[in-house]
């Protein structure tokens, strides 16, 4: 793995990987389904950690920028 995951993305890893291997997926199919469920609630930081998304993290601090009414 890259950076070191969370607990609770370890366990979204593993809970996807074994799903999709047991709906009969090849296993590096299944490593690329579990991996893109991580990715959809975490990104790996310049820090190179994992962080959940939305959280406030030093690296994310980007204006919002809303549109008129």
């Amino acid at each position: 793995m890259k950076g070191e995951l969370p607990q609770e993305a370890q366990q979204i890893f593993a809970a996807a990987f074994k799903a999709a291997q047991s709906d009969g997926m090849s296993e590096e199919g299944a490593r690329q389904i579990a991996w893109n469920s991580v990715k959809n609630q975490y990104e790996e930081g310049s820090d190179r950690k994992w962080h959940a998304k939305g959280e406030v993290t030093a690296q994310h601090h980007k204006a919002v920028t809303s549109g008129g009414n």
